[in-house]
């Protein structure tokens, strides 16, 4: 078994990617595989609407000049997927607002293709739109038959903020428990 989670802050080794690695080590303490995904390292834009995923039906996404593809390849090969995202004007990041849009299209033109996998969704914040920021990366999830374990936020704004937030941290370790408990009760 394996979860993919994709990071959508522009900082690499900020707080979004601490409450993932949270959820990561208790995955990993049940045997559960994990890949990270750091959406800042390769360029991904938003779908352009050409419709050409409908007409192909591939699992691919016509446009092919960035990352989107090798990100639906990743999402295919796991069984379960977390998305993170950092707090950005109340919304996720763009980078995640691509990966949502361009995967999410490509996988309802082909019979919701990721269809009861598990997901999560992660959320950094400072002050406030936490919950609309994991809302957005839930429609993901819901839009596409897959199967919500939960969701995680922790407050913080310089690196490592999240790490003073207890409440942050506990949410995330139950998170990654609940979504291995959930992995090995369909896949084990």
């Amino acid at each position: 078994m394996k979860v993919v989670a994709f990071n959508g802050s522009p900082r690499k080794d900020g707080n979004t990617l601490i409450l993932i690695n949270g959820v990561f080590n208790e995955l990993e303490k049940e045997g559960i595989g994990t890949e990270l995904v750091q959406l800042s390292e390769k360029e991904i834009r938003g779908c352009i609407a050409c419709y050409k995923c409908i007409e192909n039906k591939d699992q691919r996404c016509a446009v092919k000049n960035d990352a989107a593809n090798e990100y639906i390849e990743k999402m295919l090969g796991a069984e379960g997927i977390i998305l993170g995202s950092p707090v950005y004007f109340n919304d996720v990041t763009p980078e995640m607002k691509a990966l949502i849009d361009r995967t999410g299209y490509v996988s309802r033109a082909n019979g919701r293709m990721f269809k009861n996998k598990v997901g999560a969704a992660v959320a950094a914040v400072r002050r406030s739109g936490a919950v609309h920021t994991i809302d957005s990366m839930n429609h993901f999830f819901l839009s596409g038959e897959m199967i919500l374990v939960g969701r995680a936020m922790g407050m913080g704004r310089e690196r490592g903020e999240v790490e003073k937030d207890e409440e942050g941290m506990r949410l995330v370790k139950t998170l990654g428990q609940r979504m291995a408990w959930l992995l090995k009760k369909i896949h084990g």
